[in-house]
């Protein structure tokens, strides 16, 4: 995976029911202060679904969009697995680094 994409699929989890291409971009742009392209969120997306990470919800059709729906996206236990995987592994990674090297860069 990505670091796009478990930056995407960790902001999915933070939206809950609410999380679209749009909510996705700003809540990313909230979190990190990045403006991320549509095509740096719909690509990654669509990757996720192909891996079975996410779940790709069609809401139902607005006026306000032209008749047209909005799609929501949820993470899948798969996802939510891969997650955790990661999240051991940066832990691991990090591990035994001390704050102190950081702030020093030694």
């Amino acid at each position: 995976m990505t670091r796009n994409e478990e930056i995407i699929l960790l902001t999915i989890l933070k939206l809950k029911s609410n999380a679209y291409g749009v909510s996705i971009r700003k809540q990313i742009y909230k979190d990190m202060g990045d403006r991320w392209s549509f095509a740096s969120i719909y690509q990654p997306l669509d990757n996720l679904v192909r891996k079975n990470y996410v779940r790709r919800i069609k809401g139902n059709p607005t006026a306000r969009r032209g008749g047209k729906s909005k799609f929501y996206y949820e993470v899948t236990p798969d996802g939510i697995q891969n997650l955790l995987k990661i999240k051991k592994a940066h832990e691991q990674v990090w591990a035994g680094i001390l704050e102190i090297s950081l702030e020093n860069g030694k």
